[in-house]
């Protein structure tokens, strides 16, 4: 666009620094350009600026975050305290299409998919509601969607979150449900990028019925994609394992997960099933999560059930879900 109207390639890198460092809200604040400039380029353009429309905060310092998208729809991202990192997960699409039956995002279906500016303008809000108080260390897109459906946008956002927010690739991590072909993508143009496959069953039976992915790309072929990645010598994989009570939780399903990550580098997360008003799951109890988690150790897997922040205000994992339309 500057070439277009004859300016000088260092207003592109000012332009940016106001955009991704300062965080400015439009074109008006860029004080470092001339008025006639910022007139000029407000006939050109604008400064996309999602708005927090709520925030909702949890005893545990969780924040849920709506955020308003510029044709009236919204998306939800969460805030995650820890003692030595702060973490924000966003999202990749209004909604979701791959309809996993413990999840409900799903239930909303697929409205549209996310440009990149919209989850890069995610972490540009936050940073804003945050006033220099504290600072993003993480970014997870484990939000609403699913962000290999979306690979460009949501490659261009990380691309923007790394090259002007001072976030590492490394300090990213990217949940899919198996979306394969991508997973292969993802490692050749991002290999930096952390990957969480979710997994969250033994038996192709059980999974087809959980995700319906599945019945697309198998435990076989996504197992074997896995094992084709070129992860480096000092990185693993993380398979995400929801558990959900008499479905997958069983000790037999512990020894079948260890046979099938055999030689694999990974690390398992498991999380027990985060319960929501009308889920037709419910979370294992804490003894079985436990015996699921010492039958993986004994064989020198590393697992870590993964502790649920934010339930009391539905913001944990596979619990994003909006309704809200701007008026």
């Amino acid at each position: 666009m500057f070439q277009g109207i004859g300016l000088p390639r260092f207003r592109v890198t000012q332009l940016i620094h106001w955009m991704y460092e300062k965080d400015v809200l439009g074109i008006d604040d860029i004080t470092e350009f001339s008025r006639p400039l910022r007139e000029t380029l407000k006939g050109l353009s604008y400064i996309g600026n999602l708005k927090i429309l709520k925030k909702t905060e949890s005893s545990d310092g969780t924040a849920k975050l709506l955020f308003g998208l510029d044709d009236g729809l919204s998306v939800e991202g969460v805030l995650i305290p820890d003692e030595y990192r702060l973490t924000l997960c966003v999202s990749s699409q209004v909604g979701c299409a791959m309809g996993c039956r413990f999840c409900l995002t799903a239930s909303m279906g697929l409205t549209r998919n996310l440009r990149a500016d919209e989850i890069a303008g995610q972490v540009t809000a936050v940073r804003r509601e945050l006033q220099g108080q504290a600072e993003i260390t993480n970014i997870v897109l484990m939000g609403m969607g699913e962000p290999l459906k979306n690979f460009g946008e949501v490659t261009k956002a990380i691309q923007i979150i790394t090259q002007y927010m001072g976030i590492s690739k490394r300090r990213i991590t990217l949940s899919t449900a198996g979306v394969v072909p991508e997973m292969q993508r993802l490692y050749r143009e991002m290999p930096e990028v952390n990957l969480a496959i979710s997994l969250n069953a033994t038996t192709d039976d059980v999974r087809s019925t959980l995700m319906p992915i599945n019945n697309k790309y198998n435990i076989d072929t996504l197992l074997r994609a896995c094992h084709r990645l070129p992860i480096s010598p000092r990185r693993r994989l993380t398979i995400a394992y929801v558990l959900l009570k008499g479905i997958n939780d069983t000790p037999e399903d512990a020894r079948r997960l260890i046979a099938m990550l055999k030689g694999l580098k990974a690390k398992v997360n498991l999380i027990p099933f985060n319960e929501y008003e009308g889920a037709r799951y419910e979370a294992p109890g804490e003894k079985a999560a436990i015996e699921f988690q010492q039958i993986l150790i004994a064989r020198h897997i590393t697992a870590f059930i993964r502790k649920s922040k934010g339930l009391e205000i539905q913001a944990a994992c596979g619990q994003l879900k909006t309704t809200h339309e701007q008026s």
